[in-house]
């Protein structure tokens, strides 16, 4: 048995990557599902679209390798994360679409708790602020919206983020199942203590019962039905997307820095054995947990970066593929300087304000197209610096003042350089971007015996392409100074 399949579940599509006993991509599959915008804000999947098509990429990866069941030793398992599903324990079925991540619908609620004055102890016991981003609002609301307290407490029904989802599904309802990272992020986890928080759950008026067991990253998380894949196969490494790219990218030593671009953006700071309380407005949370012993990170989220070029594409159908953005950008006149803030769900780290809307400044009768494409690539940069910004304020030992990257627009070569020139810093890209689902087989690999302890799999770490820094540094600065004018203007007009 030398193979590992790791499942990678996004916020747009399923996949599933099989790597061999040197961490090498033998084969995957992917499939998207729909997305469901029931209101504006609200952000919806359905929890049977997310299992049917992990199950579905799973067996095709495997198909495609040419390799049998039992050449696959473990499976691990990467996930979006404080997405919410909850299911009846006796039918497995959800009784509500799934709220994602990105939905907004509890932001009145959580100025509710933050007027009670409940903020200062959430955050404290959580690392997480109080914002319609994380579950536990996500699940009051279920739980009210649908008047099912009574079955909750009566046990009757289950509680995940979409890991426990699948784990439930993969091994037929008999493991109910949480990682720390995961559990890190639903607003209910106590992260000095690891644990479940009793009075955060009495808070929100939200049942124990309805709980999974939080376990290692590498850990035992059961067997897989021995129908989906002709045998049963153990479950051992578990970690929320950007936990487990944090772990592919080999940032294991304190200050080390990754920033993964997908749908949002999220860059995380492993800050070691210390939990850093952020002073400004970062999130302090489990960078992962093994064999019991806790490593912290600060992380800062923006919501929209990959978003951003799908809004060119399926929303102003200004190109036709994701690739398209950056020749188009190139084309761009430069002197126009038009600025993009893409709050389309509100603004993440570290300004957390969820009423506040897309909005575009310095327009000119000559803007056009390729202005627009420059600007929407630009933001993520900016927003990047934003981030940058605060977790060098809140950790001024910020290791060597690098930044690995990885998802989808790390491949925009122009993205990265530019990334690197805002920041005024160098940017690496590995020669594997897969992080996310690499640090999934990872995780399940070292459980396993198949992969060697971090320090020996960092050495493996390889680098594709350094970008560094070739704007001045009036030039960055000018330009920086017009994103925060115009994040201002965004944020006053909210």
């Amino acid at each position: 048995m030398t193979h590992i399949l790791a499942i990678d579940q996004g916020t747009t599509s399923s996949r599933a990557i099989l790597f061999d006993a040197k961490l090498r991509i033998v084969a995957q599959a992917q499939e998207e599902f729909p997305q469901h915008f029931p209101h504006s804000g609200w952000v919806e999947h359905d929890p049977m679209d997310l299992w049917s098509t992990t199950a579905a990429t799973a067996r095709a990866a495997v198909e495609r390798a040419g390799v049998r069941s039992d050449a696959i030793k473990a499976i691990g398992i990467t996930n979006q994360r404080e997405t919410v599903v909850l299911w009846d324990r006796k039918t497995g079925k959800p009784l509500h679409n799934a709220i994602v991540w990105q939905d907004r619908r509890t932001a009145e609620l959580c100025a509710q708790l933050r007027d009670a004055g409940h903020e200062d102890m959430i955050r404290t016991r959580t690392g997480l602020l109080l914002d319609p981003y994380f579950s536990g609002t996500k699940l009051k609301w279920l739980l009210d919206h649908l008047k099912l307290h009574d079955r909750a407490r009566a046990g009757e029904l289950a509680f995940g983020t979409v890991d426990s989802w699948l784990i439930w599904n993969l091994t037929g309802g008999r493991v109910h199942a949480t990682d720390a990272t995961n559990a890190a992020r639903t607003l209910l986890y106590n992260i000095a203590e690891n644990r479940w928080d009793d009075d955060i759950c009495a808070l929100l008026d939200i049942p124990m019962s309805l709980l999974p067991e939080v376990k290692d990253c590498a850990d035992d998380f059961g067997m897989t039905r021995p129908d989906l894949f002709g045998r049963e196969i153990p479950i051992l490494g578990v970690a929320g997307d950007q936990q487990a790219a944090t772990v592919g990218q080999a940032c294991f030593e304190s200050g080390m820095m990754k920033s993964t671009y997908g749908t949002g953006c999220f860059a995380l700071l492993n800050t070691g054995a210390d939990l850093v309380p952020s002073q400004n407005r970062l999130l302090s949370t489990i960078a992962y947990r093994l064999d019991g012993k806790t490593t912290y990170a600060l992380e800062g989220s923006i919501f929209i970066a990959g978003a951003v070029v799908q809004w060119l594409r399926d929303g102003l159908g200004l190109i036709r593929h994701a690739p398209e953005s950056q020749p188009l950008a190139e084309q761009a006149d430069a002197a126009q300087g038009v600025i993009m803030v893409p709050a389309f769900t509100g603004l993440g780290a570290p300004y957390w304000r969820p009423d506040c809307r897309g909005a575009i400044f310095g327009l000119t009768r000559n803007s056009g197209p390729a202005e627009f494409a420059r600007a929407a690539l630009e933001s993520v940069g900016y927003q990047t610096r934003d981030l940058w910004e605060a977790m060098r304020a809140d950790w001024p030992d910020a290791g060597d003042g690098v930044l690995r990257v990885d998802g989808g627009m790390a491949a925009s070569d122009w993205s990265m350089q530019f990334l690197a020139d805002i920041l005024g810093a160098p940017v690496d890209r590995p020669e594997v971007t897969e992080t996310t689902a690499l640090g999934a087989a990872y995780l399940a690999g070292l459980r396993a015996g198949l992969y060697p302890q971090p320090q020996e799999f960092a050495r493996s770490w390889a680098l594709e392409r350094r970008f560094d820094p070739q704007m001045d540094d009036k030039t960055r600065a000018t330009k920086y100074a017009r994103w925060q004018k115009a994040v201002k203007a965004t944020i006053e007009a909210a």
